[in-house]
């Protein structure tokens, strides 16, 4: 056996069903090995994209997920994506091709390791001895770590023989969410804070997305409200103590609620900027509870009164069990009046505003209401980064906390497309659906090939201002350097058919009968949405720019 097929059945053997990449032939073979075990290739169109692609299919998906690239050029194609990958914590593993080490003047020669390794991933180099136990321990580190992992793979390694036996034991190389039990005397001292508390508040982060019903089961019994960063949003949608998001996408309810708060609790959420509005949703008197599996997290980015190391579930369980055995049973901030207001006004789509639409450009509030109402309630909501990105990532109710892919953690404008078409192979149910501006829709126009290739029965809206928005309502619209940051009308619903979607172009509400039409079928191409926006500044890029 090579080496590449000892890496491919290993990778099989640990559970990695789902590829992503871009083929040359530093690794045509590892991919054709891992095709013909049994997983799924999905070819992008740039390495770009299918580091996107898998992203999203780790946040949302069930495994963890490979990409497969060329050597030096193939993986610097990749690295933004890879960036983004690293700063959400999405465990993924990249299979790079590598120079061999004889090949001192290769024009693919860099060092790969230094590159992932700057950007927050690991790095990894099998040898032809120990390759199977080298792809075993980079996966245990991408699922321990949930970080994306480099696997160097040499060619003169790749392709030489070997007769190593290792198979890994997957009893503790699978589980994604280690199990970590918080501190009898933390458990404790919580359970006394909520119990003087009055106003509570429960907000679930990442970290908490796995332990919803602990977290609900917590919120009852301590009286608190739920709240959710948008990463997890969805994870309490039925509770009617539920809040939606906690940061700049909070309703005015919501960020009332929250700034009302006299504990606040997190599980498994940075508390950093975005979820916290710069720490203007912390009231002056509230106390503020970290709990988190990393013992570095509590008050890294804000100060807080105390830190819980521990799983998010592990803990609550725990906490709502001491509650229990004190025989507290709290209404506190669940009371009939808060929970009409949040059944009246606890999402955007209820609150009231001033539609802006000219009849040549449509409101972007009104715009994804209406769309919300059309499309499937069943969906998979991915969105791109600009100015717009609020209105699919508030206004777009999703079915529960996999329902939104939220790249922003490296702020990059650009990855949308490719991380729906992730998601769509995540959730291969679901309708999937993509909000993205003028800017990212060019940037990332091959992957439109893709979908259409692929046969994924996607809705993409296209919030087109002409602009890179958020600049220019950064540096305000009367700088005379304006034609730095907007364009010329774009048509894509022209450039979409191009591709072989079917295309809609829409100024008013009452251009939306042809989504109507293709959403009752038969759906056999992707559908573009070219919605010609009012362009104004968004709240969330308000707070967003306080940070710059």
């Amino acid at each position: 056996m090579r080496v590449f097929e000892k890496v491919a059945e290993t990778l099989i053997g640990l559970g990695v069903r789902q590829v992503f990449g871009v083929v040359g032939s530093g690794n045509y073979d590892i991919t054709k090995a891992l095709v013909e075990r049994g997983a799924t290739y999905v070819a992008a169109r740039h390495e770009g994209g299918a580091a996107s692609m898998a992203d999203a299919f780790a946040r949302v998906g069930d495994s963890v997920p490979a990409i497969s690239l060329h050597q030096g050029c193939g993986l610097t194609n990749a690295i933004t994506g890879i960036t983004e990958a690293a700063k959400s914590g999405s465990p993924m593993l990249i299979l790079t091709a590598e120079v061999a080490a004889s090949a001192i003047h290769s024009n693919f020669r860099i060092e790969q390791d230094r590159l992932v390794e700057s950007v927050g991933a690991a790095s990894f180099r099998i040898t032809r001895e120990t390759a199977a136990r080298d792809v075993a321990l980079a996966y245990r580190t991408a699922v321990t770590r949930r970080i994306p992992v480099l696997v160097n793979l040499p060619l003169d390694v790749q392709s030489a023989e070997t007769t190593e036996e290792f198979l890994p034991s997957l009893p503790g190389l699978t589980a994604l969410s280690p199990s970590v039990a918080p501190a009898t005397g933390d458990v404790t001292r919580l359970a006394d804070l909520i119990e003087r508390s009055e106003r509570p508040v429960v907000i679930a982060g990442r970290g908490g997305r796995t332990a919803g019903p602990e977290l609900r089961e917590l919120a009852r019994a301590s009286g608190a409200l739920l709240a959710t960063s948008a990463v997890a949003r969805g994870l309490f949608n039925d509770d009617p103590f539920y809040l939606d998001i906690s940061g700049g996408f909070s309703t005015p309810l919501a960020a009332r609620s929250i700034q009302g708060a006299d504990l606040i609790i997190s599980f498994g959420s940075a508390l950093n900027m975005w979820t916290m509005r710069h720490g203007t949703l912390i009231g002056p008197e509230a106390t503020v509870v970290q709990v988190d599996v990393d013992p570095l997290a509590p008050g890294k980015h804000r100060p807080i009164n105390f830190g819980v190391l521990g799983d998010s579930a592990a803990t609550a369980a725990a906490v709502t069990n001491e509650l229990k055995k004190r025989g507290l049973s709290r209404v506190g901030y669940r009371t009939e009046e808060m929970a009409e207001a949040i059944k009246c006004e606890g999402r955007w789509q209820d609150v009231p505003y001033e539609d802006l639409g000219d009849g040549e450009r449509i409101d972007p509030r009104t715009l994804t209401i209406a769309l919300d109402r059309l499309l499937d309630k069943e969906r998979v909501v991915a969105v791109d980064s600009g100015n717009f990105l609020g209105y699919p990532s508030a206004f777009l109710d999703i079915p529960d906390e996999n329902g939104l892919v939220f790249s922003q953690a490296f702020q990059c404008v650009g990855l949308g497309l490719a991380s729906a078409i992730g998601a769509a192979y995540a959730q291969p149910d679901r309708l999937p659906v993509l909000g993205t501006g003028d800017g990212g829709a060019l940037m990332a126009s091959a992957e439109m090939e893709s979908v259409v290739r692929l046969g994924i029965p996607m809705v993409v809206i296209v919030y087109n201002d002409s602009a890179y928005g958020a600049e220019v309502h950064h540096f305000g619209e009367s700088d005379h350097a304006m034609g730095l940051i907007t364009f010329p009308d774009t048509d894509f619903a022209a450039i979409a058919r191009g591709y072989g979607f079917t295309a809609a172009t829409v100024r008013t509400p009452e251009d939306l009968d042809p989504v109507r039409h293709w959403l009752a079928g038969p759906r056999d191409t992707p559908l573009l949405i070219d919605a010609k926006t009012v362009s104004f500044a968004s709240w969330w890029l308000e707070e967003a720019f306080k940070g710059h």
